[in-house]
Order: C-alpha cells, then structure tokens, then sequence
C-alpha cells in the first residue's frame, strides 16, 4: 500500500529480457536504503517485489499482463522513473490510499502553464470513464492528485484534467510531460468495489 507522495525520482539502469516478462534494475538509493527481499516498491505507479539489491539499486521482475496495461514495457537504459516505499502501519496518510495496480495508461492532451502551476489535460478511454469524478482523487505515474476537470458523460474524446503544483513539477517525472507523453493511471479503489458492486446488483435483478 502506497500513498502517491513520491520519494525520489529514479533511473533505470538495466531491463533483461525473461521468457514473457522483463527483469528491471532500478537506482534509487533513498528507497534501496532500508529495503529487503521481498519488499514492495512504487515504481511509476507500479507496485513491484525487489528480488535483489545492490548498492543504491534494486531489482524487480515486471510480468507479461503488467507489461501489458502499463507503460513499463516502454522503459529502457536511463529511463527515469517515480519511486515510493509500502506505507508503513501509522504513518501519516498525506495523499490517498494507492495500491500501486494500474488500471491502464492515458496520454497527455495538453498543457497550461500558469503562474505558479500547471494544468495538464489527459485522454480518458471509456473503460476508465466511469471510475473519475471531479475533485476525486487520481494517481498518475505513482503521483497522488485530485481530478481537477472531467468530460462530460458520454462525451467523446473523453478527457480529464490534473492541475500541477511546483513541487510536483520538480520532484517527479511529470514535470517533463508534454503532449504524448503516456502516463500509468491507478483510479480510486472505493470507486471500483462501487462499480463491481452495481455490476453485480444488476445481473442479480436481470
């Protein structure tokens, strides 16, 4: 369990090739510091098991459906990524309950730079639509944020918007994400227990 407040921004610094997954080796010196075997780790949004440590590194197998519905498969040498060790039991809660199970990516539409923030517009697919609400809460390449604006229902292409504080801009990869740009996106886990819920009740009525 994570909280969506990033840590540190990481490097990739190896991706092996294992049969229909991928084994990523990733610098992090802050989170690697009291990490163990078998530990979890944020990496992107992602939740990951270090199966190895190293010096300022650690490494983690990525399997075939997280290759899938994530942007890891795209990473290489250098590529950098968002970092953030497992919540512990007491800690204080200063984003949102994030689970690190990616629900699929978005691409960036645009963006707005005001002055002391940034507004950041995204594509938002049909299968997502149902799981964003205005001024919920939303997590982007491991990044706890509030929905700031939402397509209307049915609306097509269907978008949302992100508004991004200095902060986030300097201590994550989003302050480099432009137009294109594909990022992880994770929705508020009450809101698909909902979902799973209604989808139930009608096929019970049915």
């Amino acid at each position: 369990m994570f909280t969506g407040l990033v840590e540190e921004v990481g490097e990739v610094v190896r991706v092996d090739d294992v049969g229909d997954s991928v084994r990523l080796t990733v610098r992090g010196p802050l989170v690697v510091d009291d990490a163990g075997h078998g530990d979890s780790i944020s990496v992107s949004g992602v939740c990951l098991t270090v199966v190895d440590r190293a010096e300022g590194a650690f490494t983690a197998d990525v399997m075939k459906q997280t290759l899938t519905v994530s942007t890891l498969a795209g990473l290489g040498e250098g590529s950098p990524v968002n970092l953030e060790r497992a919540a512990r039991v007491g800690d204080r809660l200063g984003g949102h309950i994030v689970q690190g199970h990616v629900d699929g990516t978005a691409s960036v539409v645009e963006t707005e730079q005001g002055e002391a923030w940034r507004r950041v517009r995204l594509t938002l697919d049909d299968e997502l639509s149902p799981l964003l609400v205005d001024k919920g809460s939303v997590t982007l390449d491991g990044v706890s944020l509030t929905v700031s604006a939402i397509s209307e229902p049915g609306e097509q292409p269907g978008w949302f918007e992100v508004s991004l504080i200095p902060e986030t801009l300097a201590a994550t990869t989003l302050g480099a994400a432009a137009a294109g740009t594909r990022v992880n996106v994770e929705t508020d886990v009450v809101a698909r227990h909902v979902r799973r819920m209604l989808a139930l009740g009608a096929g019970a009525t049915a």
